[in-house]
């Protein structure tokens, strides 16, 4: 089984198992939308613009981060209730996982996109026009939030996941700039490296 036929695989396979008895199904879905919109995304450029095999696979965590969140909804993924047990807290933080991915793993194409066209060279101006992409997806994921709120009214509560946290959406864009900048100390070097196989 090649590379894409195993990424395509498991994919699908965590796909059907979180869309089957989901919490809430109309959560689930306005979790799993991004995944479901960024596989075409992938399809379509998968021959002139070929990602980074790092690149894929983190796309592929950032996906099923989303499923799994999806199935359960944020705030009530079992093994979150575990750790939040386990540190005498009432609240299930995995939604802090997946704002950590929103920056690291948006952090990681950014930079993949601005060297590969050359918007701009590695360098500091790059980390720091990384860090502002990803500050800008999450902030807009917050509004996208807000916005579905405001359309659905309670409806949207499982999907906002604040749990009752007042900075919520401060803290999830603070997790969001720790992801973009653990990616770009973390990933630079091994990311320059497999830059150097891939077409421009």
């Amino acid at each position: 089984m090649n590379k894409s036929a195993l990424w395509l695989t498991i994919f699908f396979a965590v796909l059907i198992w979180s869309g089957i008895e989901p919490k809430d199904s109309f959560t689930w879905f306005l979790e799993v939308a991004p995944a479901l919109i960024a596989l075409p995304i992938l399809f379509l450029t998968r021959k002139k613009f070929p990602l980074t095999s790092l690149a894929y696979g983190l796309i592929l965590i950032h996906a099923i981060i989303l499923m799994v969140g999806g199935h359960y909804t944020y705030a009530e993924v079992p093994l979150f209730d575990t750790i939040a047990d386990w540190m005498g807290s009432e609240r299930n933080n995995y939604d802090k996982v997946g704002h950590l991915a929103q920056g690291f793993i948006p952090a990681l194409l950014a930079r993949e996109v601005f060297l590969r066209l050359e918007v701009v060279k590695k360098g500091a101006w790059c980390h720091f026009l990384v860090c502002c992409f990803a500050l800008a997806l999450s902030a807009f994921y917050e509004l996208i939030e807000w916005w579905v709120a405001l359309a659905t009214g309670e409806d949207a509560e499982a999907f906002l996941g604040t749990q009752g946290y007042v900075w919520d959406t401060q803290s999830d864009m603070g997790m969001a700039l720790i992801g973009a900048l653990a990616s770009l100390i973390l990933l630079s070097r091994w990311h320059d490296r497999l830059l150097l196989k891939v077409k421009k």
